[in-house]
Formats: structure tokens, C-alpha cells, sequence
């Protein structure tokens, strides 16, 4: 079974904190603890997976190598030549026991079924695109490392003309039993790890791992119209299972850089657009940008400032459907600087006119300082 995203597990963005992450890890702990669910298999795996996300994303190292290649980045089994790692053969200690041990005893489980060759972990590879690549879409290519089957023994982790064996402790069980007193208890094969199988004469480049390390190139598809947070499956394209085990997936998490002029919402694209304060009193034509080009904007006479226009089909083409979203200009009057005496001189001449007989030109502004007088009368009743 593929691992979940660590973030998910534990219920936590991000960007959470160190305190935050610790204080969803012993909630879920405390739901999940085997010693609350005897005999819940589902319970047992649960806390498991919430103690292996707790591990690796409070170690500022792991959780670094993690946001970047996923699962990959964290894997122990990679070059070290062992068995073990995040399977399900991970004990109940270490950092759990003591936040839980006083309450529980400090109880553990061992042993079990014979442990069958796991299906690789999925990766997930962390894609940054323009907006421009994110609307239109591309082909991209990636490079990625990861655990693959080895060529020199086809994964069988046995020397090439050899094969594996039936383990002489467990004869095949995967397990064996220890007795202490009138208890018979059951623990894994420290032999075969669980497997029920040994390699007499492991592959040399491998050393009987069945799998080496390796960075591939990949060309991904980017579909056109994707936004931060879509993801891209590559089926098979994640790491090599145990054993001749099925590879696991690759997920491409998509995420789409801010941009100097546009905002996105979905489908539709939003910009502020300055214009003169002439072209807003009197009107004119302007020249927009549009991620097809330039269009142009008619601004009637009497535009007040943070008007919005709808630019219809100008926005972007969903990735689900065939709708195409629009583009919103918000218009903002600016404001003349570096100004000459002259043309302040000439500014407070036109304000003068508009100011003599009427206040007709401002409607808003007098609305305003009408509300205000009244404001203050009532305030001295």
C-alpha cells in the first residue's frame, strides 16, 4: 500500500510549527495507541503511520529532503544495504513511548504474519511554473532519484544464476516463538526479517537488496490550465517494489509562481490598470494586457476610480472543462506628480470653477460632509 502525505496523516499545513506538528501527533497518538484498540489492526496501522510523519517532519534535515522528493527523500533502505525501514515491522518506542509510557505501561507488540514483499513508495516531485506555463501548458522534464530494480538480478535481490531459500530458523514462517515461563510469545525472524526467505549468495551491486539507487529523467505532460495545488500521476513511475513487488506512482504537486501583473481566482485573472485623471473625467481608450497580447479598454466619461471591467474570455481555460474564464481590470485614477508652480497654479483655478456655484461635480464628496455635519448635530443634542 502506497504511504499517505505526511502533512495529511498528521492533519497539519505546511507550514506548521514544530509545536503544532507535536501537539497533532499526540492526539492522533493517543486515538491510535494500540493499547486503546486491542486487537484493531486498522487502529495499529494508523498510529504507526502517524509516529513514522511525526519522526520525519520534526527533524529539520528529513523534513527538508522530504518536502522536496517526498517519500524518496526519507527512505532509509537507500544505500544502506539493510532491511527494515518505515514497513510494517516498525516497533511502538523510541520518542512515543516516552510521551505515552507512564499512561500505557510502555507495552509493545512483535512478531506477526510472514511479511510480504512491499509495493514501492510513491514520489511526489515539487513542479514551480510560470503563470504563462500554468495557462497554456508545456512539456517538462524532470529529474528524479529513486529506487530501481536492479538490473544485474532482475530485482530477486540473489546473485545472478543463484536463487533464495526457505530460512532454516522459521522454515518459511516468518516468524519464530519465544518462551519465558508459562508465556509463549510470537516475534519476527531476526534471520529473515519476516520474509520467510533468505539469500545465501546476495547480488553483488545490490548487495541483496533487489533495488539500487538511480536518478531518472522524465518528461511530464503539463496540461494546459493547471493552478497550484493540481498533481499529475505517473503510474509506475515511483520506486521499485521489494522483491520484484509493483513500483510505485510519482505525483508531479504543481505550484504556480505569483506574477508581476495578474492575479489568479480560479479560471478568471484579475490586474489593476492606472489611468490619468483626464482620461477618467473626460474618457478615452487604453491598451490592457492579456496573456494573449494587448487589447483595448474604453474608459467612458465620469470613471470613477477602482471601477472593474470584465474582459470576457480573456482568462484562463479550465484543465476540467472547456469554460474559459475572464479577465477583471480594475481601473485606478493616479494621481499627477513632480507638478510645475504653473500647472499647480492651473489645477486650483479648475478647482475654483468647480467649486463656485455647485457642488454638482463632487456628488460623492458632499454626500460625505453632508453625513459628517449631520454626525456632529446629533452628537450635541
Amino acid at each position: 500500500m502506497s504511504k499517505r502525505d505526511y502533512y495529511e496523516v498528521l492533519g497539519v499545513g505546511r507550514d506548521s510549527s514544530e509545536r503544532e506538528i507535536k501537539k497533532a501527533y499526540k492526539k492522533l497518538a493517543m486515538k491510535f495507541h494500540p493499547d486503546r484498540n486491542p486487537g484493531d489492526k486498522a487502529a495499529e496501522a494508523s498510529f504507526k503511520e502517524v509516529k513514522e510523519a511525526y519522526e520525519i517532519l520534526t527533524d529539520s534535515d528529513k523534513k527538508a529532503a522530504y518536502d522536496q522528493f517526498g517519500h524518496a527523500g526519507v527512505d532509509p533502505n537507500r544505500g544502506a544495504g539493510g532491511h527494515g525501514g518505515f514497513g510494517g515491522n516498525a516497533d511502538f518506542g523510541d520518542i512515543f513511548g516516552d510521551v505515552f509510557g507512564d499512561i500505557f505501561g510502555g507495552g509493545r507488540r512483535g512478531g506477526g504474519r510472514q511479511r510480504q514483499a512491499a509495493r514501492g513508495n510513491d514520489l511526489r516531485y515539487n513542479l514551480e511554473l510560470s503563470l504563462e506555463e500554468a495557462v497554456r501548458g508545456l512539456t517538462k522534464e524532470i529529474r528524479i532519484p529513486t529506487l530501481a530494480a536492479c538490473d544485474e538480478c532482475d530485482g530477486s535481490g540473489a546473485k545472478k544464476g543463484t536463487s533464495t531459500s526457505t530460512c532454516t530458523t522459521c522454515h518459511g514462517a516468518g516468524q519464530v516463538q519465544m518462551q519465558q515461563g508459562f508465556f509463549v510469545t510470537q516475534q519476527m525472524c531476526p534471520t529473515c526479517h519476516g520474509r520467510g526467505k533468505i539469500i545465501p549468495d546476495p547480488c553483488p551491486k545490490c548487495h541483496g537488496e533487489g533495488r539500487v539507487e538511480k536518478s531518472k529523467t522524465l518528461s511530464v505532460k503539463i496540461p494546459a490550465g493547471v493552478d497550484t495545488g493540481d498533481r499529475i500521476r505517473l503510474t509506475g513511475e515511483g520506486e521499485a517494489g521489494e522483491f520484484g513487488a509493483p513500483a510505485g506512482d510519482l505525483y508531479v504537486q504543481v505550484t504556480v509562481r505569483e506574477h508581476s501583473i495578474f492575479v489568479r481566482d480560479g479560471n478568471n485573472l484579475y490586474c489593476e490598470v492606472p489611468i490619468s485623471f483626464t482620461t477618467a473625467a473626460v474618457g478615452g481608450s487604453i491598451e490592457v494586457p492579456t496573456l494573449d497580447g494587448k487589447v483595448t479598454l474604453k474608459i467612458p466619461a465620469e470613471t470613477q476610480t477602482g471601477r472593474m471591467f470584465r474582459l470576457r474570455g480573456k482568462g484562463v481555460k479550465s484543465v476540467r472543462s472547456h469554460a474559459v474564464g475572464d479577465l477583471l481590470c480594475k481601473v485606478v485614477m493616479e494621481t499627477p506628480v513632480n507638478l510645475s508652480e504653473k500647472q499647480k497654479d492651473m489645477l486650483r483655478e479648475f478647482e475654483a470653477t468647480l467649486t463656485a456655484k455647485s457642488k454638482k461635480h463632487s456628488p460623492k464628496a458632499e454626500g460625505f460632509f453632508d453625513g459628517v455635519k449631520k454626525f456632529f448635530q446629533d452628537l450635541n443634542k
